[in-house]
This record gives structure tokens, sequence and C-alpha cells, in this order.
């Protein structure tokens, strides 16, 4: 509210300078108003059919929102932000889920044409308890206390497509090991305000979950999108998606098959 204040403030000075000076004659040398001002925030809100964490379905419908900022005035850009999930039936990995995460990362540099950022998330779940598939694979609930993962993403425009890649690093609890992805992705411009973005990956887990001997490939990927511009603010994105779980996957060990998936977000910047 305070940005949005600031925000209000600043159009409405804009405004008043914009009228001073003679009636009837038009204002020398003042700015024109910028419509979309960027203070470096966004809020989100969105649905999802299967919440997949690093290729594991964690919950069924769910629902989330999301909110970050971005501060430029440091040697480089640092984002702080909250997301927050939680799975609206008990069609869950647990008996029943949410989540919330608490991240910030910096964008460190290019190298040699590689975008390079490092961040950390500790990850929360409030009312998680032990059932289900979880349960069953003698995964432990771990209400409350959570866990933290630091993470490495470098990415680059090879040109016909855009290049991708994590590495992350989980710090006890639920997760206590290592994962990777890597993928690429094509975005197609379809009308001026719409895009068709395409995207396709593989991912690897080397102990990441809490259970046994489960350092193997973890699911592939492939997603298709369609961010939709309603303004200079406001982007509606409609997904679909497919996770592969391939026997001898460590998805597959954790009792899940292919997963056709799907959902909708709003983002907002301000």
């Amino acid at each position: 509210m305070m940005k949005q204040s600031i925000l209000f403030a600043a159009i409405g000075a804009l405004t008043l300078s914009a009228q001073g000076g003679d009636w009837g004659k038009a204002p020398v040398g003042k700015e024109p108003i910028e419509e979309c001002v960027d203070l470096g925030g966004e809020i989100g809100v969105g649905y999802m059919s299967d919440y997949i964490f690093y290729g594991a379905r964690f919950a069924g419908d769910s629902v989330w929102t999301s909110v970050s900022y971005t501060i430029d005035g440091l040697a480089v850009p640092v984002t702080v932000g909250a997301w927050y999930l939680n799975g609206i039936n008990e069609d869950a990995m647990f008996g029943g889920y949410d989540e919330l995460d608490l991240f910030v990362s910096a964008e460190v540099g290019t190298f040699a044409g590689f975008d390079v950022s490092f961040g950390y998330t500790h990850f929360l779940f409030p009312e998680l308890r032990s059932g289900g598939v979880a349960g069953a694979l003698g995964i432990p609930a771990t209400t409350g206390n959570g866990y933290g993962e630091i993470g490495l993403d470098i990415s680059r425009s090879l040109g016909f497509v855009d290049l991708a890649y994590e590495s992350n690093y989980a710090m006890g609890g639920f997760a206590n090991g290592w994962y990777h992805q890597i993928g690429i992705e094509k975005s197609f411009g379809l009308t001026d305000s719409i895009s068709l973005v395409l995207g396709a990956g593989v991912g690897y887990s080397d102990n990441y979950f809490g259970v046994a001997d489960n350092s193997d490939w973890n699911h592939y990927y492939v997603s298709a999108s369609l961010p939709i511009a309603l303004n200079c603010r406001t982007t509606l994105t409609p997904y679909l998606g497919l996770n592969g779980s391939p026997e001898g996957t460590v998805s597959n060990d954790l009792g899940q098959s292919d997963i056709l998936h799907g959902g909708v977000s709003l983002t907002v910047s301000f």
C-alpha cells in the first residue's frame, strides 16, 4: 500500500505541474506522465491442477499467491519475496499440504554471455501431516519446521532457443541433497499482446528427497504457456505441461506415473 501511495502521489504531482503556468498556454519543458511506472514490485495469484515440485507431485488441485520486490539501488539487483500454496483437496503425496516459501535472490551479473544469479529459499509447511504416498514410503512430515535451500541459476539466449540451468542444495528436513535441472525454452509472438512459450527439460536428483537411494535421473518435462498481456502491468498466463516419470526415475520410485497438468496465473507489477 505504501508503494501504491507513493505512485499515486507522484502521478498527482506530475498532473499539477502540467497544469501550472498561464491558462491557455501549453506547458513548456514538462516530461509526459508515465502510465506504467515500475516501482519493482509484483503480486501474483494462480490455480494449478497438480502441484509438482522438482518432478514430484506433492498435491492435487491447489491455489497460490505471491508477492516480490526487486531492489535496484544495491551493487546488484536483489529480489525478496514470499510464495504460499494451499492444496484444496487431500489428493496429495501427503495427507494434507500447504507450503510457504520465503526467498531472496541476487542477479550477480553476466559472464561469457551467461546470466548468473544466486538465491536462498526457506520452505515452511504450516499444516503438513503424514499420509498418502509419503506415509507409505516413510517420508516424515516436517510440520512448521521446514528447511533451507541455496540455489544457482544460469541462463543464456542461444538465438534459436533460451537455455536455463539450475542447481539447488537442500540443508536438512524433508530434503538433504542436490537437485539439478536443465531445459530449453522458445517464445513465439502471436500478436502484440499474446505469446506462445514452449519448453522442455530434464531433472536429476542427487539424494535430494528424503528417501533412500534417490540419486538418479528424476523426471523429464514439456510445457506450453500462453502469456496474455492484458495491459502494461497485468499478465494472464494459462499453461499445460507433461511431467514424465519413466520406470527407473526417482519420480517413478516415489509412486507416480506421467502427469498431464495445467493451470492459470495472473500477475500484476507495481
